[in-house]
């Protein structure tokens, strides 16, 4: 593809969005920003979600992570149908009985000031750290599939990408998101299919034929059974069922999007038909992923070193231009629909949670707190550009692993406090929960270095977020107070 038929694909892509975001932020105050004013039709905002919890990371690093784990990865997808029920039965109707805009505001009423701040720190890391990720990932695209035609650095790649994001966002916040979602999962799902069809074309296989290639691969193995690897079947199911408890049900981001729907019911319907759903999604990306490493072995194209690299050079040196174009919407649509989500509840969170707009009055639409909502955006954005820069130096590994590893010790104090409070009836000393919250992590980090040793050859996957979970509960039970009784 030439440098400028890539630049007329994002201009277009970028017009439409902008086009959406002008539609959905007319009359816009805060509480359109914050909550769509919870008017977001269920349905709209199930499939959005797909495209926000699939993301860029998952439709470059699934593809390419079949070649070294095969389809060990729907093990956690299977676990993430119980991790959705969890979220559905048991936090969404929390969530709505309290009326919260932040999540993070049922620690303070439950335990206290510290919690309250604590839990919402931790949102903000963690969703820095994951949105980062995925930008880091979308800009690595662009910047070999256009910027470097044109000598421009990474660093202008990346600031070009944030920017756009701003600019589509800014004004409707959370009422934008939940229609430009769906729109980009719409592209990114289509892209998947599109790319699939063209190299069943390519090997002149039939459906049936397909399937049979994939299932008979080497790369279809599903289950694992050696229990001293990370990819046994109970760590990979325990772990997809708590990952998608604490990066679904306890992230402010992807909770934001269930809290515009007019009640619990629908919101509720939203989780059901959102979760069936990405179950075959993630099987069409393994699917696609076998089928990138057939097309390569069948055609003697050598695997690049870096797994996440196979889609992206097949789709740009090797398919045909309009796949090229495809998989170029496909990687935009899958990266922004993560990252916008993601700018727009750092900044709701950050604005409730320790600006304190958490009232009638802080929610008008009044002058100086929309100019302060915007520089909160703004700086925001240039946060994530920074991170994205240190990722840039520093990643040298498979994105989602990445990701993951990094949720392991920045969501597992969130799901120590949450499960503290929800399944106890104790009063912790407030005061000393960041530092239990601050310890645990560590601690779960320092037991994950060690394990082997320790532990008789024992590895820690993903299931290092369950332990990190339970070092925190266990430090709650230690700071418990007597409540008197009168």
């Amino acid at each position: 593809m030439s440098p400028q038929l890539v630049l007329s694909v994002v201009f277009g892509y970028f017009l439409i969005l902008i086009l959406i975001s002008f539609l959905t932020s007319k009359k816009a105050d805060s509480s359109t920003f914050f909550t769509a004013n919870r008017q977001s039709p269920w349905y709209l905002v199930a499939f959005g979600m797909i495209g926000a919890s699939l993301s860029g990371v998952t439709f470059i690093s699934v593809p390419g992570w079949v070649g070294t784990t095969q389809f060990s990865y729907m093990q956690m997808v299977f676990g993430y149908l119980a991790g959705y029920a969890v979220i559905g039965l048991i936090l969404m109707p929390l969530y709505y009985r309290l009326n919260l805009i932040s999540i993070y505001q049922y620690l303070e009423q439950r335990f206290g000031f510290w919690s309250y701040k604590t839990g919402a720190a931790y949102f903000l890391l963690s969703r820095v750290i994951g949105a980062s990720f995925r930008l880091f990932l979308v800009a690595g695209v662009l910047q070999l599939t256009l910027f470097d035609a044109w000598n421009v650095s990474f660093e202008i790649t990346v600031a070009i990408t944030i920017m756009l994001i701003w600019l589509y966002t800014f004004r409707g916040g959370i009422n934008t998101i939940v229609w430009t979602d769906s729109l980009q999962t719409l592209f990114m799902l289509s892209a998947v299919g599109a790319v699939i069809i063209s190299i069943s074309n390519d090997l002149n296989f039939t459906f049936g034929e397909m399937v049979t290639a994939v299932q008979e691969s080497q790369y279809s193995k599903t289950f694992f059974w050696d229990w001293q690897l990370g990819s046994h079947f109970v760590k990979q199911f325990l772990s997809g069922a708590f990952i998608a408890i604490v990066m679904t049900g306890l992230d402010q981001d992807m909770m934001q999007k269930n809290l515009t729907c007019k009640n619990i019911g629908e919101a509720q319907k939203n989780m059901f038909w959102f979760s069936v759903i990405l179950v075959f999604a993630n099987l069409l990306f393994l699917c696609l992923g076998a089928l990138l490493y057939i097309y390569s072995n069948a055609n003697g194209i050598e695997i690049p070193a870096k797994t996440d690299d196979l889609f992206p050079m097949l789709a740009t040196q090797h398919f045909s231009t309009f796949i090229g174009i495809v998989f170029l919407l496909g990687i935009i649509a899958a990266a922004y629909s993560s990252a916008d989500s993601a700018l727009t509840s750092l900044t709701t969170s950050f604005c409730i949670d320790f600006l304190n707009f958490s009232d009638e009055q802080s929610l008008s639409v009044q002058d100086t707190q929309k100019r302060t909502r915007l520089f909160v955006h703004l700086g925001f954005s240039v946060l994530l550009f920074v991170v994205i820069l240190i990722f840039k130096n520093l990643n040298n590994e498979a994105v989602i692993s990445s990701v993951f590893k990094a949720a392991g010790y920045t969501y597992g104090p969130l799901l120590g406090i949450y499960a503290f409070g929800l399944f106890t009836k104790l009063q912790v000393r407030d005061y000393l929960v960041p530092v239990i919250c601050v310890a645990s992590p560590i601690l779960s980090y320092l037991l994950n270095i060690y394990s082997a040793q320790l532990l008789w050859g024992y590895q820690f996957g993903f299931e290092i977020l369950l332990i990190n979970g339970l070092l925190t509960f266990v430090g709650l039970l230690l700071i418990t107070k007597k409540v008197a009784h009168v």
